[in-house]
């Protein structure tokens, strides 16, 4: 009888997949235009009301955005304000978009992972996934991976895309 090989198993192959490193939790952007006058200016008197008024404990165990996506002229001290009342409560603030929160927690995250057990390794970088991962974050791992591994790739372990492979060392 023969027997079925499982080739990409036998391979030796080591996936990584960024979407196992996924920070749980809510994700919120608070938009400062919707706490200008008329749209458009920012009025500190009345500001600094709302950020003293505002339930901030709904933050609680959120991942937090600061952003104006007004065409207004915003002093950097607004969105200090808001990160003073926020970060009692979020889990993390940012500066930014929902694309630049993501961004950050990946970034930290990666910054965090051990490489060196990945010394040697053949590293695919798993492509597909259920969340979405941003291309910034695809980035920082293979900076972090390409100095101790072997060589990487991306996709699946059974359509891989090469990335890149280690020189073998000169021998004489």
């Amino acid at each position: 009888m023969d027997t079925i090989e499982n080739k990409v198993s036998a391979s030796g192959l080591v996936t990584f997949d960024l979407e196992e490193h996924y920070p749980e939790g809510d994700r919120v952007v608070i938009d400062i235009k919707d706490h200008l006058y008329e749209g458009l200016i920012l009025r500190e008197k009345e500001f600094r009301a709302f950020a003293k008024e505002e339930a901030w404990e709904k933050y609680s165990d959120k991942y937090v955005a600061i952003t104006c996506t007004a065409d207004a002229i915003v002093p950097t001290w607004a969105f200090m304000l808001l990160t003073t009342y926020l970060q009692p409560y979020a889990i993390k603030v940012v500066f930014g978009t929902a694309e630049r929160l993501e961004e950050v927690l990946y970034n930290e995250l990666i910054a965090k992972i051990d490489v060196s057990q990945y010394k040697g390794a053949r590293v695919v970088i798993k492509g597909c996934s259920k969340i979405n991962v941003p291309p910034a974050a695809y980035v920082h791992i293979t900076e972090r991976l390409r100095p101790v591994v072997k060589s990487i790739m991306y996709g699946e372990p059974c359509s891989t895309v090469p990335l890149y492979k280690a020189k073998k060392p000169k021998t004489d």
